[in-house]
């Protein structure tokens, strides 16, 4: 059975930490002086390379950790430490916005990553799978993998438009608000990660 609440919460997590309206001013700054229809390339471009990093660590995520002798719970601190940065950023403004350059293809990079599949997304998403029950947690999972990529494109696609609505103004509150809601999974995340270790202990 689909499993909204496993959705539901990977969604949430993954909006919070791509933030979507937060990488609209830094996709127009990438992609500024080149036709609109370059930039609706390189929105697509953009997508396609985070789905393929996330979608590779998706599934290799287990072997991954096999190979590197990493535990879960230590994966899961560690995860939750790297996404409280990213929160602290989010909440003080600190986040980087590379400028433009002609020669290479910000699409692929920074675009694609680090920027959407960066370390807080790939971990959250090794989690969840890890995490995920059965068939129908992993097309929950899956689902909500492939519905964050679609925002993402929607966003990057008519972000014109979207900066004409929300205005700067409006960004800086949903990221700060995003930023909010990021440090509390990445105290929740610590918490649980340390349980875990105390648990096997």
């Amino acid at each position: 059975m689909f499993d909204f609440a496993v959705f539901g919460s990977l969604f949430l997590t993954l909006f919070v930490i791509m933030d979507p309206p937060g990488i609209t001013p830094i996709f127009l700054a990438l992609t500024s002086g080149r036709a609109t229809k370059v930039q609706r390339r390189m929105a697509w471009q953009a997508v396609c390379v985070a789905f393929g990093v996330i979608a590779v660590f998706g599934v290799c995520g287990q072997q991954i950790l096999d190979y590197l002798h990493v535990s879960v719970p230590a994966l899961m601190i560690a995860g939750g430490l790297l996404l409280l940065l990213i929160a602290l950023d989010l909440l003080t403004g600190k986040t980087d916005e590379p400028k433009q350059t002609k020669d290479v293809n910000v699409a692929l990079v920074p675009l694609g990553m680090p920027l959407l599949a960066g370390p807080g997304a790939i971990v959250s998403v090794i989690l969840a799978v890890q995490k995920a029950d059965g068939f129908g947690g992993q097309v929950s999972v899956w689902s909500a993998i492939i519905a964050m990529h679609v925002v993402l494109w929607i966003t990057m696609r008519y972000s014109l438009v979207i900066i004409r609505v929300i205005k700067d103004g409006g960004v800086v509150l949903v990221t700060r608000l995003a930023g909010m809601m990021l440090s509390a999974i990445a105290v929740q995340q610590i918490i649980n990660g340390v349980l875990q270790v105390m648990h096997n202990a």
